[in-house]
């Protein structure tokens, strides 16, 4: 058989002598490389988890610092005519720092704590010190930066080699306000921001001070503005805040506040020297958090518990308001020999009972000390506090329309509707056997509900104090 005319060459056999190991390579390079990505994401998490963690920690700093603020009277005094600001705001700086610290950043104490402060002045932002002079009363605001350096890394390490750059500290920062809504139009694009606090007790007290001699409002009708604004220090002085005063309530020992059964009931309550008459408020709904010791009747569990349902809303005329203030004059808060509604159910509240001490406050130095009484239930005994049950807020009410301060009710059935204009935040001292007690103003605040009437819309502020604290984060450029 002859061979094939065309034959096709045969290919030789490739040499793969120089792939050897290819694969080894390649399988290693990948090794690295899943190495690094699994150290990069351990790496983002850790930044990330420790970001968040600093911003908690700056949240809750100043919210802290915020609340000193708040606490300390500091708003009733806008001017900063007492010059109290620089003890204020060194315990408030202070507040901020170990707050931040006792919340860790990626288990230690933030390396670094700045706390700047801020003044909404005529409605632009002022940065301070706490050694300024200038006037930092109206809605303080307090920034915390939280800075956490040399977090643990591993890939992002190499990153530090570039100048500048330093992927192993983060920061947060966050500022909080202390909200007083007195003549907040002024301060606020001539808006008015409304308040209404929680568990406002039902004791509504006429918009008369008794540290003027019942000549002066404790705020203005027509904006909320302060009346009597300064901070009392031992004594010293004529501003509201410190002021101390016997509050008992406007009926006689034997009966009703509706003249019924013995009572006389005094239309309008009447306010002197160191003495101030309230009406005891209507409860609606039922309150909450009752301790055993008060828990007859609503008005009893309104003053031991917290009434989450009245709402003492400020800037709402009771003529207008789908559920207007109302004033029970049914209720009887007192007797003669102790054991009243008001007299069982405050010394429920201060922890007075079974022969226990409660809280107390000193007004010799600023800010104020609240010394823990035998029947604190933190078991705090003779120690520096600095919250208590003894804080209370109570409503400030008018009767009249627009810029009226009329007190006189139009009583009809045994109660009568009244407008809130502002409210007090007071430390009960002394609770008397016959009901009446000693309290210290420690806030005031006025919502400005003028004639020209305020918008229903608004959503009020709320909180347990009557100048609350909220977080503005971001920061006011």
């Amino acid at each position: 058989m002859l061979p094939p005319l065309i034959t096709r060459p045969r290919r030789a056999k490739p040499n793969r002598e120089k792939e050897r190991g290819v694969t080894m390579a390649i399988v290693a390079l990948a090794i690295v490389s899943i190495i690094a990505m699994a150290a990069l994401s351990i790496d983002v998490g850790t930044l990330y988890e420790a970001s968040t963690e600093a911003q908690r920690s700056a949240d809750a700093a100043a919210l802290a610092a915020a609340r000193v603020l708040s606490l300390s009277g500091l708003t009733g005094d806008p001017q900063n005519s007492s010059q109290q600001w620089s003890y204020a705001c060194s315990l408030a700086t202070q507040t901020a720092q170990d707050v931040a610290n006792l919340n860790t950043v990626a288990g230690q104490p933030p390396s670094g704590v700045a706390t700047t402060f801020l003044s909404s002045d005529a409605g632009s932002q002022t940065p301070s010190s706490c050694s300024s002079p200038g006037a930092f009363g109206v809605n303080p605001m307090v920034t915390v930066k939280v800075t956490q350096k040399n977090l643990p890394t591993f890939f992002a390490k190499i990153f530090g080699l570039l100048k500048g750059y330093n992927p192993t500290t983060i920061s947060a920062s966050a500022t909080a306000e202390a909200f007083n809504s007195s003549a907040s139009e002024n301060f606020n694009n001539g808006t008015l921001v409304p308040v209404q606090p929680r568990c406002v007790k039902p004791w509504i007290v006429p918009n008369l001070d008794p540290g003027s001699n019942g000549k002066n409002p404790f705020v203005a009708v027509s904006d909320g503005a302060i009346q009597n604004p300064g901070i009392q220090v031992n004594g010293s002085g004529t501003g509201v805040i410190g002021e101390f005063f016997t509050l008992s309530a406007d009926c006689t020992l034997a009966g009703n506040c509706n003249g019924t059964g013995g009572g006389v009931f005094s239309n309008p309550p009447t306010a002197s020297t160191g003495s101030l008459q309230y009406l005891p408020g209507q409860v609606l709904g039922t309150p909450v958090a009752i301790p055993s010791c008060a828990n007859s009747d609503p008005y009893q569990q309104a003053i031991a518990g917290c009434d989450q349902t009245t709402p003492y809303q400020c800037g709402i005329s009771s003529s207008t308001a789908a559920n207007p203030n109302m004033v029970n004059l049914t209720e009887n808060p007192l007797v003669p020999t102790g054991g009243g509604d008001t007299y069982t159910a405050a010394q429920c509240l201060t922890n007075q009972s079974s022969g226990r001490t409660a809280d107390s406050i000193s007004t010799a130095v600023y800010p104020y000390q609240i010394t823990a009484g035998t029947g604190n239930p933190l078991n705090a005994s003779g120690t520096i506090i600095t919250s208590s049950n003894s804080i209370v807020s109570l409503p400030i009410y008018t009767t009249g329309i627009g810029a009226s301060n009329s007190t006189t009710l139009t009583i009809t059935n045994n109660t009568a509707p009244v407008t809130i204009v502002g409210f007090l935040q007071v430390f009960i001292q002394q609770v008397n056997s016959n009901g009446s007690l000693v309290v210290y103003v420690l806030n005031v605040s006025g919502c400005g509900n003028g004639s020209s009437g305020v918008s229903e819309a608004l959503t009020p502020l709320d909180g347990t104090s009557p100048v609350p604290i909220r977080l503005v984060t971001p920061p006011p450029s």
